[in-house]
């Protein structure tokens, strides 16, 4: 699992018929320290995330293993949205 930040949503009118349905959301990706890097990915969203959540997203086979994008065609599921996190008994991130 990885951490990132919703930062734009996709709209594709014209797709493979499995994805019909599926929120196609934009996620940078965010480093344990919370900073914001310069990568993202395109994630399928199975929990309802929103502009500017911190969430946590799979890649590879794992992004197919949800209900919602089991045995579709998508590399990357938003399957968490970050609440807080911890780190060397620090606070990071507080929504």
């Amino acid at each position: 699992m990885l951490f990132g930040k919703v930062a734009g949503t996709v709209v594709s009118t014209r797709k493979a018929e499995s994805l019909e349905g599926l929120k196609l959301l934009i996620v940078r990706n965010v480093d344990v320290t919370g900073e914001v890097g310069k990568g993202y990915v395109v994630a399928a969203d199975s929990v309802g995330a929103g502009l500017g959540e911190v969430v946590l997203y799979a890649t590879g086979s794992s992004a197919r293993q949800t209900d919602v994008t089991n045995g579709k065609p998508v590399d990357a599921v938003i399957m968490g949205i970050v609440d807080t996190w911890d780190v060397d008994d620090k606070t990071v991130y507080t929504k």
